[in-house]
């Protein structure tokens, strides 16, 4: 090979790496251009809830949002439905991914946009991080000798939100075995993880809220595999001595196909079966104490069979919204399921919601806004 030759490789070289360069500056300018600028979010001043049913409310659902001009916007959206009222998850597991290291960002995010919006907060907490349960469990699973670890999450929860977060729920649907961590209702195990965690809160955080946990409706009898019914599993927490352990009790009130009026009864899981929970709290002397509705609603998927049209569901929730205002003096919020979820779920879950993924309100939403502020109703207009 001659020098020429040499020298002719070279330059070559050089200039195939001169393009390379040129299209790697290329490709990383339109990826710069591709990405959307990060919006800037800013709190503004506190707002004010403007409505005429101060018992409105939902479960937000912003556990999994990343995104915090969605979570700002989200809570926009609820304070201009005129809902006063939120329920938030805060995962145990997310907060605390090792043994003493708290981790509030996301949480922290939540809250001050809500307080931002003059929202109350009512935080569920439950979820076991890997560290507190045994290996091969699922996140629903808390052992007894686990018990004094959640009740110090919950109790350095409660510090931490003071006078931010004025009510807690310990735990979720303890009546079912999916939520026990797939084993068998134990009234008594629960009694004695809300005994430990309410008298740990009070301790440290006096004035926060502690609530009994939401039960899910259900009319499964005494060794049910699945779960207990929600009547028999409260009248055994009291019996455990339990009424001394919780201020208010959470309740799940699920109209299913039922109307909103449609009565109570033992053998029927529908919106007015708190009233039953009810009768087990007075009965039990705790009358004076208040109830918190922290799920419930109606479903308007047009294949699942226990949903209702999109009319129906709209009167149907007014009509429990105005039942919690002008009948039930004892319940203090009815926050329904589910405000929103961060992405489709794309399943008969996405029908229970409020507005889409996207922000964009769904007709429920729309007539609530209505109703809230004393509005006419136009469903009633379409109604035969």
């Amino acid at each position: 090979m001659t020098t020429q030759d040499h020298s002719n490789r070279r330059a070559s070289a050089r200039s195939a790496i001169v393009w390379v360069g040129r299209i790697l500056a290329l490709a990383g300018l339109a990826l710069h251009l591709s990405v959307p600028p990060q919006r800037l979010v800013l709190l503004g001043p506190t707002q004010r809830v403007v409505t005429m049913n101060s018992k409105i409310g939902v479960h937000t659902r912003l556990t999994d949002e990343v995104e915090e001009w969605k979570i700002q916007r989200t809570l926009e959206m609820v304070r201009e439905m005129g809902a006063p009222w939120i329920v938030e998850y805060f995962p145990w597991a997310y907060a605390e991914p090792r043994e003493g290291h708290y981790d509030w960002a996301h949480a922290d995010m939540v809250v001050e946009h809500a307080l931002a919006q003059g929202l109350t907060v009512i935080a569920r907490i439950d979820y076991v991080p890997e560290w507190a349960r045994p290996e091969g469990t699922t996140p629903r699973y808390i052992a007894e000798d686990d018990y004094p670890r959640y009740a110090r999450y919950v109790t350095a929860f409660a510090e931490h939100f003071e006078g931010k977060v004025s009510h807690i729920i310990i735990w979720n649907e303890p009546n079912l075995a999916f939520e026990w961590g797939y084993r068998p209702p134990d009234p008594a195990g629960y009694a004695e993880l809300l005994c430990q965690s309410y008298r740990a809160v009070k301790e440290a955080a006096p004035a926060t809220q502690v609530l009994a946990a939401g039960l899910a409706p259900t009319l499964a009898p005494p060794g049910d595999e699945f779960g207990l019914d929600d009547r028999l599993y409260l009248q055994a927490l009291y019996d455990e001595g339990s009424g001394a352990c919780f201020d208010g009790l959470a309740m799940h009130a699920y109209g299913y196909t039922f109307a909103a009026d449609d009565p109570p009864s033992p053998d029927r899981v529908n919106f007015r079966r708190v009233e039953l929970l009810r009768e087990v709290m007075v009965a039990n002397g705790d009358g004076e104490k208040p109830a918190y509705i922290t799920e419930g609603g109606w479903n308007d998927h047009p294949r699942w069979t226990r949903s209702v049209s999109s009319l129906q569901r709209i009167r149907y929730t007014v009509d429990a919204y105005e039942r919690a205002r002008l009948s039930w003096d004892w319940c203090e919020a009815v926050c329904l399921w589910a405000f929103r979820f961060p992405v489709a779920q794309r399943t008969y879950q996405d029908r229970f919601t409020f507005v889409t993924p996207d922000l964009i309100p769904r007709p429920i939403y729309t007539e609530l806004d209505r109703y809230a502020h004393g509005e006419p109703l136009e469903y009633l207009v379409q109604e035969p």
